[in-house]
């Protein structure tokens, strides 16, 4: 099935008190009842309460609650007519591995995909970015060079098959676990999100919105690595990955695997300039 919604997939600690860019974004979206979920989260009250002020004062008239803590909640009536009309669902951070193992395979679940394709936006942050891949990253040590077996995975709501995402990337130092995943998954793109950062995904590829910056993993082209050849705690090799880096109102298509950017000097009206050149280093890098 063709998805007919969007997802604003966010990198953790959007800003909430300034400019708050990306809320204003999800809130323009909002064309009736917003469904925030805090399904993640072991606080629900708390996130829902400054959640739910945010998009009030942001001036979404309907903002209602889903908090699930267990499957059983996720078949309750009650909680799938929460969802009934929503135009957004916004997914509060925490714990990813429990908004899966709350709801995934429940008819919450297939309630949010329904309305998914059927037009609604689907937004995360933090925890909330993560499920919405098929494939989804739960643990892996930052800071430091991957270890082949220093990463878990699970599976995530699917809404979105092509991609891999990461969260906190840049501020917690996460490059080597989303190389780690892609080294595992080389046909998946990895997408790591800074904070105060989000994409916002259609079926044909996604725009960058924010403050910090967005980092593309695409193993296409690896030629080699270790990570079926080694002990587990060893250091993990790859070589052949193509690294992008992008930031506010540059784009990347699935189609081409290729990103746009914008000059510096382009204003409003300009169009963005597609990337032609494989060595240019303002849109990709090689690491071996």
């Amino acid at each position: 099935m063709k998805n007919k919604g969007k997802l604003i997939i966010i990198g953790g600690h959007e800003d909430k008190v300034g400019d708050r860019v990306i809320l204003k974004e999800i809130a323009r979206r909002c064309k009736g009842k917003l469904v925030l979920a805090t399904v993640a989260s072991d606080v629900a009250d708390e996130v829902w309460k400054d959640y739910e002020k945010i998009f009030k004062d942001l001036g979404v008239k309907q903002v209602v609650h889903l908090d699930i803590n267990s499957m059983d909640e996720a078949r309750d009536p009650a909680k799938i007519e929460v969802l009934d009309r929503a135009s957004v669902i916004f997914f509060t951070g925490g714990d990813q591995l429990k908004i899966t193992t709350r709801i995934g395979g429940t008819p919450v679940a297939d309630k949010i995909l329904e309305l998914f394709h059927n037009g609604a936006t689907i937004a995360g942050t933090s925890a909330g970015a993560s499920v919405m891949s098929s494939t989804m990253l739960t643990s892996g040590d930052n800071d430091e060079s991957h270890k082949i077996g220093n990463l878990s995975m699970a599976p995530g709501l699917s809404l979105t098959r092509e991609m891999i995402i990461d969260q906190h990337f840049a501020q917690r130092g996460r490059i080597g676990r989303l190389l780690g995943a892609v080294a595992l998954n080389p046909g998946v793109l990895g997408v790591g999100i800074d904070e105060d950062t989000c994409i916002i995904v259609d079926e044909t590829g996604f725009d960058v919105m924010g403050s910090n910056a967005v980092y593309i993993v695409d193993g296409r082209e690896v030629r080699k690595t270790n990570v079926t050849d080694q002990a587990k705690d060893k250091t993990m090799t790859i070589f052949g990955v193509k690294l992008h880096v992008l930031a506010d109102r540059d784009s990347f298509e699935f189609e081409t695997r290729e990103p746009s950017i914008r000059e510096p000097d382009a204003d409003a009206t300009k169009t963005t300039v597609k990337s032609s050149s494989k060595t240019d280093s303002r849109e990709s890098a090689q690491i071996h």
